[in-house]
């Protein structure tokens, strides 16, 4: 079993709560709704986002930045606090045995949209030559590698919405097959685009909340009408218990479980009876050596679309027979951040241990009867929370379910 604790020594976040830990954690307990109409988007249906808050790429990064899109950014910035919080010099760790995976739910829309326009307009001579570079799935993790000196395993992993709670699931089996000694990993997405913007609500995902677009997203409220599209970062170091023991490291948490599974059902819609993400959910129990009653809050999925959030709730309800922990979504302060999700409710989760309270949902005014959960909301919990779950679910089907547990 010790070569199985894995223990969680870093946090790094950029989200639309902050462009830190303490910001988003402040942020998200206050219930601060982040949604705003965004300009950039111009003229599409739905110009509603999330975005990082007075996030300067060069003040933060430095001269190379040119060479990278926005979701690299963000990354590599999350990267360097998490490694920094987690007390590591990367000029000094033996890089052969650290990795980095890295979770991005889609390509970036940045460069192969300009470059696109260019190609329409036969502008070939004027395509940048970093196009591909820049905008392929494994820059972000690329680049990570590249700034922090790491040579080991280096990885995108993509399921969607649950690529963030995938990737750090990727690394924990990583450590436990001593692959690496120490992992960088989360999720990372800056989808604050006309064309997803486009895409999600032609799809009818998005929040049409165009006269209240603060109140947009609302996980689990009964006027619910979709999510809200966000950027962000979350990225943690993971370290086998021995090895941060052997350093001195102070454990933020343990990473004690991983579950993942396949609706095999439809494209984008959740299976009806949530027999995946219940599969997901046992899964990470069984993993962590654990049972439902050991489970103390969910720290859930909870997009605010109508279908998901039903799903979810039926699902948490007959996996705990009925008498389901506290939930909450964090989505309804920070929107939806995609392939980052995941990984940023992880960090979250983390802080939910450590401060032993459960932030609240934010836009939550009524509850809708047909979810029959305790969702927290207003203000947070405080109440003891020994272990949770994080649950993150993407379109095609995919699902991931982690275990957290406090340390001592």
């Amino acid at each position: 079993m010790s070569t199985r604790r894995i223990a969680i020594t870093g946090i790094g976040l950029l989200t639309p709560g902050g462009i830190d830990t303490a910001s988003t954690w402040h942020t998200v307990c206050s219930a601060t709704p982040t949604a705003a109409i965004d300009p950039s988007l111009g003229d599409v249906p739905v110009p509603i986002t999330c975005r990082v808050p007075d996030f300067d790429a060069k003040a933060l990064l430095g001269r190379d930045v040119w060479r990278m899109d926005r979701f690299s950014h963000l990354a590599l910035a999350a990267a360097h606090q998490a490694v920094a919080d987690a007390g590591l010099d990367p000029t000094s760790w033996d890089g052969a045995r650290v990795a980095v995976v890295v979770g991005v739910g889609t390509e970036s829309r940045d460069s192969i949209f300009a470059a696109s326009r260019k190609v329409l307009e036969h502008d070939h001579a004027t395509v940048s030559p970093l196009t591909i570079p820049r905008s392929t799935s494994n820059a972000a993790a690329a680049e990570i590698s590249i700034a922090l000196h790491i040579h080991g395993p280096s990885l995108a992993v993509s399921t969607a919405c649950a690529s963030g709670a995938t990737a750090l699931g990727v690394a924990r089996d990583l450590l436990i097959a001593d692959r690496c000694d120490i992992a960088v990993a989360g999720g990372v997405e800056a989808p604050c685009h006309p064309l997803s913007s486009l895409g999600f609500s032609r799809m009818g995902a998005l929040s049409s909340r165009l006269h209240d677009p603060r109140g947009a997203s609302r996980p689990f409220d009964v006027d619910r009408d979709g999510f809200v599209l966000a950027e962000g970062a979350g990225l943690l170091v993971l370290e086998r218990a021995r090895d941060a023991a052997a350093r001195r490291a102070p454990v933020r948490a343990y990473f004690s479980g991983y579950g993942a599974s396949s609706d095999g059902h439809h494209y984008a819609a959740p299976h009806p009876t949530g027999l995946g993400i219940e599969r997901a959910f046992t899964a990470a129990l069984a993993d962590a050596d654990l049972s439902v009653t050991d489970i103390h809050h969910v720290n859930a999925h909870g997009t605010g679309t109508p279908m998901n959030d039903r799903v979810e709730g039926a699902t948490l309800r007959r996996l705990f027979h009925g008498h389901p922990p506290a939930v909450t979504s964090a989505k309804g302060t920070t929107g939806h951040t995609l392939g980052a999700a995941g990984a940023i409710e992880a960090a979250l989760g983390v802080l939910t241990l450590q401060h032993q309270a459960i932030p609240p949902t934010a836009n939550l005014d009524r509850l809708d009867p047909d979810i029959d959960l305790d969702v927290v909301s207003k203000t947070p919990r405080p109440c003891r929370v020994d272990a949770l779950t994080t649950n993150s679910y993407g379109f095609g089907g995919h699902n991931a379910v982690l275990v957290l547990e406090r340390a001592p």
